[in-house]
């Protein structure tokens, strides 16, 4: 038997989020993230409706990838992290 299966419907890559992980010298570090993770942060800052509202969203997505152990305030690690 086999549990239920659960799609997220995919958020797409806006080009302000794409540049900027480019000019930070974070991208490979976004890709390292389980598909999941990005596309929860994706749905996070597109969701806003204001530019001012998508910085704020933004920026502590770029400072957690920078960090390298935490996003949104939860433990992160690489896919291949075991442990």
């Amino acid at each position: 038997m086999t549990g239920p299966t659960y799609k997220r419907p995919l958020n797409p890559m806006p080009e302000d989020v794409c540049a900027a992980l480019q000019a930070e010298g974070l991208q490979s570090r976004y890709d390292a993230r389980r598909w999941y993770q990005r596309n929860d942060d994706l749905g996070w800052v597109g969701r806003a409706k204001r530019p001012e509202t998508r910085q704020k969203r933004l920026r502590p997505m770029l400072d957690a990838l920078a960090k390298g152990d935490v996003n949104m305030k939860v433990m992160w690690r690489g896919k291949n992290d075991l442990g």
